[in-house]
C-alpha cells in the first residue's frame, strides 16, 4: 500500500514539526511493516518544467516510425523544439518537459542532442521516465487547470511529497486504505483520528436506487447501489486526484473509473461501476453455472466454474464478483448514466476465483483480506458527491442495501492476559483503553467482553486481542529476559546412536551429505527394481515442488547417486559420501488421508484416520563410494574403492552401535548379482552392501565399480553404556591356521565357525589371506587363512592348551565343511 504523508494527515492531527520519516517509525511501533518512506522526486534534479504544446508536426521516417518536431511553451522568452515520438498529445496540452542539465530517476541526464534532422532542446517525459509509474505508451498529458508554462513540473505532480510504501499482512487489510493508515497514526502518536465517515451525509436506505436481489448469502452478506446520471463525457479528474492516484501506483484513466479507485484508497471500500443503459432488470449475486462463460474487461474470455460467485442481470453473468467487471456493462465514453456497488464478499470465494483465473486486482487483494461492511454506503456517498462536483452528475435518490451484513462478534478476555502473556506489567486500565483505541466496544463484568469495530474481521480469538493490545503497549517494552534453562537430560539413547554412526563413517574418510527426499518416478526403473519390489510402491504428493519429482524416497541411494554423479561430473573422481535420513514406506492397502477441513476442528476420528495414513519412516544409513579409496604416491600403489569397502562401512555401523553383522552372498537390486552382500543382525536382513550392477551404472552415467551401502539403522538398539573390558596380565599365544574348503562356502561363515570350536580362550580371530589355485588345491576349492589369538585371564597359556583350542576349532570347520588343515 502506497500513500501520500500528506494525505493521510488529512484523517489525522499529526503533532506539529512531525517529519515523513517520524511517521514511518510510529507506524512501524505499532507493528506495520514500512518497507520506505520516499518521494518520487528522489534522485531527479535540475530543471524540470510545465511546458505547453504551442505546435507540432508530424515527420514520418524511414523506419516506418512517425515522430513529432513540437514547439514547447516553457516559460522561457523564446519556445524551445523538442523532438517526441508519442502521439497521444494535441496543440496547447500541458506536458512535462526535462530541460537540458536535468537528471531523471536511474541517473537519466538530459542533454541538447541532435535526432531526426532536429536538434532536440529536451525531452517531454513519460510516467515511466519520472518514475512514477510503468506507462511508456504515450506522454504524460497535465490537466487544464495543472499550472502554467514555467511552473516546476515536481511541485505540479506532488513528487516532492513524501509517500509510505507499507507491507500489509493478510491479517491488517483495513490498513489497504488511508482510512486505516491513519487510524494507526493516530494510535501511534496517541492524536485525534478525524474518520472520513464523519464528513458524509447519508441518505435513507429505500431501495429505490436500482434493484439487488442475493441468491447466496454465504457469498455476499451485503450489496449496497447508489446512481447518478448526467456524467459528462467530456469531464476529467481533477489534478490533485491524478496525482494522489499515481503517488499510489495507481493511473489515471478517467473521471468515473479514477473517483472509484480513489475512493477505495481512501475507504478501503472498492467499488464497481456499471453503464446503466446496459443493464437489463436488476443485478443478483449467485454461483456460476455449469457451461457459462463472461467476458471481463481485459477482453479475455473465461469459462466459470460453479464456485465462482458471480454479479448477475436478466441476460446472464455480468462480473466476476470482487474480482472483475465484465465487459458488456463496461463504462464508455457515452456512459450517463451510473450504477454504483459496493458489496462485501465472502474472502474465501474471492481468493479461490482470483486464483482459478489469475486474475488478482487491487479490488481482490482487498475483499480477501476483509472489508468493512460499515463503510459501503460512505464509500458511496463519497464516490457519488465526487462525480457530482467534477464530473457535473446528478445524484439519483435512493439508497439499496440488501443483507446485514455479518453479525458482531464477542470474545471473553480475562484483563490479565496480555500482561501474563508479554511479562510485562499491562494493569486492566490501560488494556481497555487500548481494546477501545483500535475501536472496540468493551463491557467490563468480571471478565471484559468485547465486541471488535467492524473493519477488524481478523480479530476472533483472545489471542487476537492480547497482540492488540501490547503491539500498542510497544513490543520494544517487552523485556528480554531468557528464561532459567532446565537441567540438561543430554542426547537421547537415538540421538547418541546417530551421533556415533556419523563419527564412525566421518571417521573412515566419508563426507556426509543432505539430499532431497523427493524423487522421480522413472527412478525404480533405473536401479533395475524388480516389478514386485514394495520399494516401487512410493507416496505420491499431491503439490509437489517439481512436477519431475513428485514421489517420497524408498530408499537413500537415489539422492546419494545423485550426488556422487554430480562430483565426478565437475572433475572429483575420488568420492565417498554418507547420508543418515528418513525413508518412506507406504503400505499396501492403506486407505488415503482425509481432506480436513478449515471450519472446525478435525475429531478424534479424523485425526486417528490421518494418523493411520502416514507411512512408517524408518532411519537409514547409506554410502556410496567411486574412484581410488588410497591414492597412489611416492608411498606406493593406490587402491581403488570396491564391493569389500561397503561392507566395511556397515560393520563401521554396526561397531558404532556395539553391534557385529552376519555377511552373506546375496543377490538384490541394484547391487551386482556377484558382489552382494546381505547384511544381517542376528536372524534378520537389516541392508545390502556391494557393488552396483553394470545396468544400473550405466542408466545413471557413474563411474565403474561403484559400490553402495544401506542399512536401516532403526533395526539396531541403542547401545547400552559400555563397560570396561577385562584386560589380562598374561601374554597371548598367536597361531594361525589355513583352512582348505569348497569354494562356495563364505569366509564369514567359516570364521564364525572357527570362533565356535576355539572356545573361550579365543580372545580375536581375523582373516587375512584367501588363496585359489586349481593345480595345487583343486577345482572348486579355497585356502582362507585365519590368525588366531589366544589368552587366559587367570594364567599364562601353556602351548599345549592353545595348540587343544585351535585343534578343536579345526575339528569344528571339518565337521560342518569338510575344511582341511593346509600344509
Amino acid at each position: 500500500m502506497r500513500a501520500a504523508v500528506s494525505w493521510v494527515a488529512e484523517q489525522v492531527s499529526l503533532p506539529s514539526r512531525t517529519t515523513p520519516r517520524q511517521v514511518g517509525d510510529a507506524l512501524v511501533r505499532v507493528g506495520l511493516e514500512v518497507e520506505r518512506v520516499d518521494a518520487a522526486a528522489d534522485g531527479m534534479s535540475g530543471p524540470i518544467m510545465v511546458g505547453r504544446v504551442l505546435a507540432y508536426a508530424d515527420e514520418p521516417q524511414k523506419n516506418g516510425k512517425t515522430i513529432r518536431w513540437c514547439t514547447v511553451d516553457v516559460g522561457e522568452a523564446e519556445p524551445r523544439g523538442i523532438v517526441c515520438g508519442a502521439l497521444n498529445f494535441a496543440k496547447d496540452d500541458l506536458v512535462v518537459v526535462a530541460l537540458p542539465g536535468a537528471v531523471l530517476p536511474g541517473g537519466f541526464e538530459i542533454g541538447a542532442r541532435k535526432t531526426y534532422g532536429h536538434v532536440s532542446d529536451g525531452m517531454i517525459c513519460s510516467v515511466r521516465e519520472l518514475g512514477i509509474g510503468d506507462d511508456h505508451t504515450g506522454i504524460l498529458v497535465l490537466p487544464p487547470d495543472a499550472g502554467q508554462p514555467g511552473d516546476d513540473a515536481l511541485d505540479v505532480l506532488g513528487l516532492r511529497d513524501a509517500v509510505l510504501d507499507i507491507a500489509v499482512t493478510p491479517d491488517r487489510g483495513y490498513c489497504l486504505s488511508v482510512r486505516g493508515l491513519a487510524r494507526e497514526a493516530a494510535a501511534a502518536f496517541e492524536a485525534p483520528f478525524h474518520d472520513v465517515a464523519w464528513s458524509v451525509t447519508l441518505p435513507s436506505v429505500d431501495g429505490r436506487a436500482y434493484d439487488v436481489h442475493i441468491d447466496d448469502a454465504s457469498a455476499c452478506d451485503q450489496f449496497s447501489v447508489r446512481a447518478v446520471r448526467g456524467v459528462r463525457a467530456d469531464a476529467v479528474s481533477p489534478e490533485w486526484m491524478q496525482r494522489r492516484l499515481r503517488q499510489s501506483g495507481m493511473r489515471p484513466i478517467s473521471l468515473a473509473v479514477d473517483v472509484a479507485n480513489y475512493v477505495m484508497l481512501e475507504t478501503g471500500q472498492p467499488l464497481h461501476a456499471y453503464d446503466r443503459s446496459k443493464l437489463a432488470g436488476p443485478l443478483g449475486v449467485r454461483r456460476a453455472r455449469a457451461g457459462e462463460r463472461l467476458s471481463t474487461l481485459d477482453g479475455a474470455e473465461r469459462a466459470l466454474d460453479p464456485g465462482d460467485v458471480v454479479v448477475t442481470d436478466d441476460t446472464g453473468p455480468i462480473g466476476l464478483a470482487g474480482v472483475m467487471g465484465g465487459a458488456s456493462t463496461e463504462i464508455g465514453p457515452e456512459t450517463s448514466e451510473v450504477v454504483l456497488e459496493a458489496a462485501h464478499w465472502d474472502p474465501a470465494s474471492i481468493s479461490r476465483t482470483v486464483r482459478r483465473h489469475k486474475v488478482p486486482s487491487e479490488a481482490a487483494k482487498r475483499f480477501e483480506r476483509g472489508v468493512d461492511p460499515a463503510v459501503a454506503a460512505v464509500a458511496l456517498q463519497r464516490c457519488v458527491d465526487l462525480l457530482v462536483e467534477h464530473g457535473g452528475a446528478e445524484a439519483m435518490p435512493g439508497l439499496t442495501v440488501v443483507g446485514d451484513g455479518p453479525p458482531p462478534v464477542e470474545i471473553e478476555l480475562a484483563d490479565s492476559l496480555p500482561a501474563s502473556t508479554a511479562g510485562m506489567p499491562i494493569d486492566p486500565a490501560s488494556v481497555v483503553a487500548r481494546l477501545t483505541q483500535i475501536g472496540c466496544v468493551v463491557e467490563v463484568d468480571g471478565r471484559l467482553r468485547v465486541t471488535p469495530p467492524t473493519w477488524r474481521p481478523d480479530l476472533t480469538d483472545p489471542a487476537d486481542l492480547v497482540e492488540e493490545v501490547v503491539r500498542l503497549e510497544g513490543y520494544d517494552k517487552i523485556p528480554s529476559v531468557l528464561p532459567t534453562a532446565p537441567p540438561g537430560r543430554g542426547l537421547t539413547a537415538e540421538q547418541d546412536l546417530r551421533r556415533r554412526v556419523s563419527r564412525a563413517l566421518g571417521a573412515a574418510g566419508y563426507t556426509e551429505v543432505l539430499s532431497s527426499v523427493f524423487v522421480a518416478p522413472t527412478v525404480h526403473d533405473a536401479l533395475g527394481l524388480p516389478p514386485d519390489d514394495p520399494r516401487r510402491n512410493a507416496a505420491r504428493v499431491l503439490n509437489p515442488l517439481s512436477e519431475a519429482e513428485p514421489e517420497l524416497r524408498t530408499s537413500l541411494l537415489p539422492g546419494l547417486l545423485a550426488t556422487l554423479r554430480r562430483n565426478v561430473g565437475r572433475g572429483i573422481r575420488d568420492v565417498a559420501l554418507f547420508e543418515m535420513g528418513l525413508v518412506y514406506l507406504p503400505t499396501a492397502g492403506t486407505a488415503p488421508p482425509p481432506v480436513l477441513g478449515v471450519d472446525h476442528r478435525p475429531s478424534d476420528d479424523e485425526v486417528a484416520a490421518m494418523y493411520a495414513a502416514v507411512p512408517p519412516q524408518p532411519r537409514h544409513a547409506a554410502v556410496v563410494l567411486a574412484g581410488d579409496l588410497e591414492r597412489p604416491g611416492w608411498w606406493g600403489a593406490g587402491r581403488a574403492a570396491g564391493w569389500a569397502d561397503a561392507v566395511q562401512a556397515a560393520r563401521a555401523v554396526a561397531s558404532a552401535a556395539r553391534a557385529e553383522l552376519t555377511v552373506r552372498n546375496a543377490a538384490h537390486a541394484p547391487w551386482h548379482p556377484g558382489r552382494c552382500a546381505e547384511l544381517m543382525l542376528g536372524e534378520v536382513v537389516v541392508g545390502y552392501a556391494g557393488e552396483l550392477h553394470p545396468r544400473v551404472i550405466a542408466a545413471l552415467e557413474l563411474p565403474p565399480r561403484t559400490a553402495a551401502m544401506e542399512v536401516d539403522l532403526d533395526a539396531f538398539a541403542p547401545p547400552a553404556p559400555a563397560h570396561a573390558p577385562d584386560i589380562s596380565p598374561f601374554p597371548p599365544v598367536l597361531l594361525d591356521i589355513a583352512l582348505v574348503v569348497p569354494s562356495g562356502v563364505p569366509a564369514a561363515t567359516l570364521l564364525d565357525t572357527v570362533r565356535e570350536g576355539a572356545g573361550e580362550l579365543l580372545e580375536s580371530v581375523r582373516l587375512f589371506d584367501v588363496f585359489a589355485d586349481a593345480e595345487r588345491l583343486g577345482a572348486d576349492r579355497k585356502s582362507l587363512a585365519f590368525a588366531l589369538r589366544f589368552r587366559a585371564s587367570d594364567r599364562t597359556l601353556t602351548g599345549e592348551e592353545a595348540a587343544a583350542a585351535r585343534d578343536a576349532a579345526v575339528a569344528r570347520a571339518a565337521q560342518l565343511y569338510g575344511a582341511e588343515l593346509r600344509g
